[in-house]
């Protein structure tokens, strides 16, 4: 049994002690959905203030559905189509404070104010999205995104 009681006392320190811990779920597992599986477990009981984390993959040329933790979810996202759609296409992190600003944004969740979405890479190309939503407009910060690419690290060295 796994139970991981973080209590950092700054984000920095925080998203250290999430990538341990992140590390050693995945340490020795090669499954992918297994290991995308117990990430949004561990990201949804750790990270304050969401409602919804879970994975997108990319197969045959979109955004699919992959393990989370949330409500239901939007199934299928073309690439380019709404935060987790540019995150893929351009490969770079979005950080968005008002989803209802971001132009094309995919309402799966019409509780979602703010969203981060992390592209993941494996050999350079494109596996999927980690994707963090919360109900809180402007939720994330720039200490977010900086410790969310570092879990994305941990789990691209792990596929």
């Amino acid at each position: 049994m796994y139970d991981f009681k973080i209590e950092a006392g700054d984000k920095p320190a925080f998203y250290d002690e999430l990538a341990k811990a992140l590390a050693s779920l995945v340490a020795g597992e090669p499954d992918a959905v297994a290991n995308m599986a117990n990430a949004s477990a561990l990201i949804m009981e750790q990270l304050p203030d969401l409602n919804w984390a879970g994975f997108y993959r990319h197969v045959g040329g979109e955004l699919v559905l992959g393990p989370f933790q949330g409500r239901a979810a939007c199934i299928r996202i073309p690439l380019g189509k709404g935060v987790c759609g540019a995150a893929a296409a351009t490969r770079e992190t979005q950080l968005v404070e008002d989803v209802h600003a971001f132009p094309g944004h995919i309402a799966c969740d019409a509780a979602s104010r703010s969203e981060l979405v992390v592209p993941i890479l494996k050999d350079g190309a494109l596996f999927g999205v980690l994707d963090l939503d919360s109900p809180i407009p402007a939720r994330f910060d720039e200490e977010d995104r900086a410790g969310c690419e570092r879990l994305v690290k941990v789990l691209e060295a792990a596929l």
